[in-house]
């Protein structure tokens, strides 16, 4: 029996995945050989940029622009981690924002421009409430995980010490957004009763909006065809495990699931000159 192919393998703590870290599911053709990054987004940047990793969790558009740059990675649609964009974006409490209108000619803050959580609040914002993103000065932290890549005029880099939120309780921003564990501390969201607007654009558009993916070395995925079909196996099998013992169930594993969750994302990327076209999600996903 031939022996198991290892994969160098970073993914987030999520509950749905546990069964594969912890052993509760296994692979008699695959070992996943599990690497802790803290932040995960340091792994999205290790596997772009050619590290030392064979599989990682990965945020869509960084998996998007790796695309459009060439590198040799495909992804699986297997929906790691999601979140509600319009209760991302955060005002402080005493701020005369009143709307999301209102941050027209202001200054917005975000970790990267090309982070997936800004794209979908941003394509919420233009779409949904009419805002003229290029109206906005959106000051980043930190430059995209792909090097080859350069923020748009719209955006400046934040050139002092301070983090987001402080730039933001200091009056230097009007708002921000990002922030992977948001603090309710001394802030509310921008978009008026924002939890609840979600579930009804959810509801009415039947679009779970996704952040994170899996990708795979493409260069394996060609040696061993087999390969996506049993990462699918493994990851839905965790899925089943974890919802068995009460984990709540992350969206539904498979393309055509996601297709038009992953196509709007892009489409938004687009219109926010990330990418120069509409990348279609047949391009960077194999039909599975």
């Amino acid at each position: 029996m031939a022996e198991p192919l290892v994969l160098r393998t970073a993914v987030g703590k999520h509950d749905h995945v546990k069964p594969l870290k912890d052993g509760r599911v296994r692979s008699s053709r695959v070992t996943l050989e599990f690497q802790e990054f803290d932040p995960l987004p340091k792994a999205f940047r290790t596997m772009v940029r050619g590290g030392d990793l064979d599989l990682s969790e990965m945020a869509i558009v960084t998996h998007l622009l790796a695309h459009h740059y060439g590198k040799p990675i495909t992804g699986l649609a297997v929906p790691l981690w999601s979140r509600l964009p319009h209760t991302n974006l955060v005002c402080t409490v005493d701020s005369k924002i009143e709307g999301p209108r209102d941050l027209e000619n202001t200054k917005v803050g975000v970790r990267a421009y090309a982070q997936t959580s800004g794209v979908w609040v941003r394509g919420i914002l233009q779409h949904e409430y009419g805002v003229d993103l290029n109206s906005i000065t959106w000051v980043t932290m930190e430059d995209a995980h792909l090097s080859e890549y350069d923020d748009p005029a719209i955006a400046v880099r934040n050139r002092s010490e301070m983090a987001l939120r402080p730039l933001m309780l200091a009056g230097e921003l009007s708002a921000i957004m990002g922030e992977r564990e948001v603090d309710p501390a001394g802030i509310r969201s921008v978009i008026p009763n924002a939890e609840k607007a979600a579930k009804d654009w959810i509801a009415s558009t039947g679009i779970v909006p996704i952040n994170h993916v899996l990708t795979v070395k493409t260069a394996l995925m060609e040696e061993h065809p087999w390969l996506a079909g049993e990462l699918m196996e493994l990851f839905d099998e965790a899925r089943r495990v974890a919802e068995a013992d009460g984990a709540a169930p992350p969206p539904p594993y498979g393309l055509e699931e996601n297709r038009r969750s992953l196509q709007l994302a892009f489409a938004y990327s687009a219109e926010q000159q990330i990418t120069p076209r509409v990348y279609d999600v047949d391009e960077l996903f194999p039909s599975i």
